[in-house]
């Protein structure tokens, strides 16, 4: 047994172990801060107000979950996949104690979830340098939530599970071998998100042209996952018409005739807009670095995932702030890694090890804070007091869990105002967009409202199915916009209650409404009785 230290050794010992101790706890410090953003953009994500086309596909999902019929009783443009999606947190919040923005919130926090976890298993095994990898750690979680109010939209599902998916593409690229069970929840999960819109097809088609060039033919057509994502399509086009006949019937021809004018601009025009002029700006100078052999295959496979979602997003033609949530995921991801492998390839090893947490928290929040707009994070800061969250303090007050009629071309405010007061819709379209598809303008000379043998199909189907359900099952109230979304013709705006009033059902029944709440852009009617 050899002799203790003498005293004089036991403080040098102590001090090389606390000089040992000091670099690491740092480290391990400023690895966790790097995961700050991640929750600060979390916390937006969970509170009020939930994004408006969630919460409408949400309302309409609850009423389909309570027994009303898809394309039938409830008439909207969106394809059958994202309301199918939609009614497992409906049901959750009909079975359970959750309400049903909750249940909507925890299911899109399952899917981020299960998002990350996928491609951190995918990272397992790559050959990523010392500062790739500590900014991967910290900015996958960021993206997963960074869209923060535009949250389980469509285009952030679909973005969402894109990220998974580039980084299975690029092991396929490799040639490295992934565990079956991983490979097809990835490519699964991926079809899902990517036939949610048929313009996502754009992405998957992009990606599997990139690995099909890298890999040769003769090893990527011999590949079963993309055939397998194909297979998912097929089997999703042919349920629609054995399901869901009605849209194909009938939905499809409104989208024709009255959705894609209603709100677009032109395909140049929309290249220009404030959302999605800057962001292809930055995808494109970040491609031109992404094309380089030096980025690698993650690099590739993300920047055909962000073309994809420009593609999507420019034959929408919409200009909308959701519209850009993939290219601006993507750009985000492409951003912090090219920066990171390029700090991996100039720095020395033992520098960029000693660097990279700190370069990992200067990347997400540079990311982050690039990434809070005008709506976010003040938006749910301020929401109650700022008039659109008053609207959903007066219906809560005034008509919580009941039913009600809105007559409004608006999605936002009204959702998620209802969702909030737990009221349901009885309109059976989200807003009034097919009556205001019917009025594109003021003809010279033309009366103020048609008669009802000069309606088109589509504006008498609106016209008869408002007042024959107002009449037979009176709603506890009826929610009417200011501004109706219709031209003026001269000094007449279009008003909703003078239109429907017209029919006698409807008159008759508008006789009961006696009270007013008057809001500072809707007027909520009460029922008398």
């Amino acid at each position: 047994m050899s002799p203790p230290p003498p005293p004089s050794a036991r403080p040098a010992e102590a001090t090389a172990t606390q000089a040992l101790a000091a670099p690491a706890m740092r480290a391990r410090l400023l690895r966790a801060l790097a995961l700050a953003p991640a929750a600060a953009f979390l916390l937006m994500v969970l509170a009020p107000p939930l994004n408006h086309d969630v919460a409408a596909i949400l309302n309409f999902a609850e009423r389909w979950v309570a027994g009303e019929r898809l394309y039938r009783d409830l008439i909207d443009v969106n394809p059958p996949l994202i309301f199918v999606l939609t009614a497992i947190p409906a049901a959750i919040a009909a079975w359970t104690p959750l309400d049903p923005v909750q249940a909507l919130l925890l299911s899109a926090l399952a899917c981020c979830l299960a998002a990350w976890r996928m491609t951190v298993r995918l990272r397992a095994g790559r050959a990523e340098g010392t500062m790739e990898r500590a900014v991967l750690d910290a900015l996958v979680p960021l993206a997963v939530v960074l869209p923060a109010y535009d949250v389980a939209q469509r285009e952030h599902l679909m973005a969402l599970f894109a990220i998974p998916y580039a980084f299975l593409a690029a092991r396929r690229i490799e040639g490295l071998a992934t565990p079956r069970g991983l490979a097809w929840a990835v490519t699964l999960a991926a079809a899902l998100g990517f036939a949610l819109k048929p313009h996502f097809l754009a992405v998957p088609a992009l990606v599997e042209a990139l690995v099909l060039l890298r890999r040769g033919p003769s090893s990527a057509l011999r590949d079963p996952l993309p055939w397998g994502m194909a297979g998912v399509w097929m089997a999703y086009l042919a349920s629609i018409p054995l399901v869901f006949p009605l849209y194909l019937d009938f939905v499809v021809p409104l989208v024709m005739g009255f959705y894609l004018g209603n709100g677009g601009i032109g395909l140049f025009d929309v290249l220009l807009t404030d959302q999605l002029g800057p962001a292809l700006l930055l995808l494109a100078a970040l491609g031109v670095l992404a094309a380089r052999r030096s980025a690698g295959p993650v690099a590739q496979t993300l920047l055909a995932v962000g073309i994809g979602g420009a593609l999507s997003a420019w034959v929408q033609h919409k200009g909308w702030s959701y519209h850009v949530v993939p290219i601006a995921t993507v750009s985000a991801l492409l951003a912090g890694i090219l920066l990171a492998r390029w700090l991996d390839r100039t720095l020395p090893a033992g520098r960029a090890a000693a660097a990279a947490p700190g370069i990992a928290l200067a990347v997400t929040l540079a990311l982050a804070l690039v990434h809070i707009r005008g709506e976010s994070p003040w938006r749910q800061i301020w929401y109650f007091q700022l008039r659109d969250g008053q609207i959903t303090t007066a219906l809560r007050r005034e008509v919580a869990g009941e039913r009600l009629l809105v007559l409004s071309p608006d999605i936002y405010p009204v959702y998620p105002a209802l969702n909030y007061a737990r009221a349901r819709s009885t309109l059976r379209t989200m807003n009034l967009w097919l009556l205001v598809g019917a009025y594109p303008d003021c003809p010279e000379g033309a009366p103020r409202y048609r008669e009802t043998w000069e309606m088109s199909r589509p504006e008498f189907l609106v016209y008869r199915t408002v007042a024959e359900d107002f009449s037979r099952a009176p709603p506890a109230g009826v929610l009417v916009a200011k501004r109706s979304g219709i031209p003026r013709c001269g000094a007449e705006d279009f008003d909703p209650i003078a239109y429907f009033s017209r029919h006698p059902a409807f008159a008759e029944t508008w006789r009961r409404y006696t009270r007013v709440v008057h809001m500072d852009s809707y007027l909520l009617y009460l029922r008398g009785d």
